[in-house]
């Protein structure tokens, strides 16, 4: 009996040890199927992660290519408008030469039309002033005013050797003011001026200064007009300063009534390019013309100043 059940303890330990055995066989099954279960899902994963990346890098490369053709036909473009645009230079630049070389023909026409004129017109002077003809000459005069009318001309020849008084001799006998009545002329040459010689040209000097005499004559009804003659040997130059007691002019049109065509009173005859014309002429001569403004009372003062 005591055998049989030592037996029978033996068999259930048996086999609960192959129960036991089994089990852990089977656990250990499980885990490692387990293990096998992760490493697939974790290789699915990664491969999915590859292929969402190939097909972004697919549609970047898409993108991308599109964008390249797309920069080719700009570049293309670009570069068929660089061609019409340098044709178009091209075509500007030889339009430009053409205009600057008829606009040179031009120029140098008019210039020796200018110079034609003025000669001829100067010789028309010259004659009728043999003449006496004092309509004539003031016709003359006119013309050759409109010839000077331009600014930033060339400037005059200074050949003439003569003494200072002299432009103011001549331009008192071509404006003739010693001989009107209604008005008193007074001349004053000083010393120097009396022995100072000049190197100018004679004509135009004495034209510039016939204007500033008309000037005051026209604008003198009654009282006196003064030419005064000096010479300042500190900037070398023979002053004509041209004196009246006319109808005056603002200081603030010191610098207008220089402008062509401008007429401060318009009751008086002229075309308002008297002064216009005289300062013209000083300065093609090396000199100048103001309006004084610091000249006190009536009437105007204007100072004609040339190079000796």
């Amino acid at each position: 009996m005591t055998i049989l059940i030592v037996i029978l303890v033996i068999a259930m330990l048996a086999l609960a040890y192959a129960l036991y055995t089994t089990r852990k066989a089977a656990n250990e099954q499980t885990r490692q199927q387990q293990r096998l279960l992760t490493d697939y899902q974790r290789r699915v994963d990664e491969q999915q992660k590859l292929l969402d990346d190939y097909r972004a890098l697919e549609k970047n490369f898409e993108n991308v290519g599109q964008g390249y053709e797309q920069a080719l036909l700009a570049f293309d473009k670009m570069e068929e408008d660089q061609q019409k645009v340098k044709s178009a230079n091209e075509a500007l630049q030889k339009s430009n030469a053409a205009l600057q070389e008829a606009h040179t023909r031009l120029s140098e026409a008019a210039r020796k039309k200018a110079e034609a004129t003025s000669e001829v017109l100067q010789k028309m002077q010259d004659a009728v002033r043999n003449s006496g003809d004092v309509r004539m000459a003031s016709l003359v005069g006119k013309l050759l005013d409109l010839d000077d009318l331009a600014p930033d001309q060339a400037p005059f020849e200074r050949t003439d050797n003569i003494m200072v008084i002299q432009v103011a001799d001549e331009a008192v006998r071509l404006s003739a003011i010693d001989k009107v009545d209604y008005l008193t002329f007074n001349k004053t040459v000083d010393a120097t001026a009396n022995a100072t010689m000049m190197s100018t040209s004679l004509q135009h000097a004495v034209r510039a200064l016939c204007h500033l005499l008309d000037n005051a004559l026209k604008f003198t009804t009654e009282g006196t007009v003064t030419l005064s003659v000096t010479v300042n040997m500190d900037k070398m130059q023979a002053v004509y300063t041209v004196t009246d007691t006319g109808t005056g002019i603002a200081s603030d049109d010191a610098e207008r009534i220089f402008e062509p065509y401008v007429k401060l009173n318009q009751f008086f005859d002229g075309q308002g390019i008297g002064l216009t014309v005289a300062r013209n002429i000083a300065r093609r001569l090396g000199g100048d013309i103001v309006f004084d403004t610091t000249v006190s009372g009536t009437g105007a003062t204007f100072v004609l100043s040339l190079p000796l």
